[in-house]
C-alpha cells in the first residue's frame, strides 16, 4: 500500500469515528430530554399541589 492509500484509510477511519461520536451524543441527548419530559413522580407531585391549591380557594 503506497503512503496515499493509507492517508486514505486514516481519513476514512477518522470520519467515521468522528460520525460514531457524534451520533452517540445525540442519542444520549435525545434520552435526557425525553427522560426529563416523562417525570411522572414529578408530574404527580405538580398535580397534587395544584389539587391542594384548588382546594384551598
Amino acid at each position: 500500500m503506497d503512503k496515499q492509500q493509507q492517508q486514505q484509510k486514516q481519513q476514512q477511519a477518522a470520519r467515521q469515528a468522528q460520525q460514531n461520536a457524534q451520533q452517540q451524543q445525540a442519542g444520549q441527548s435525545y434520552g435526557t430530554e425525553y427522560a426529563s419530559e416523562t417525570d411522572a413522580q414529578h408530574v404527580r407531585q405538580q398535580n397534587q399541589q395544584s389539587a391542594q391549591k384548588k382546594n384551598q380557594q
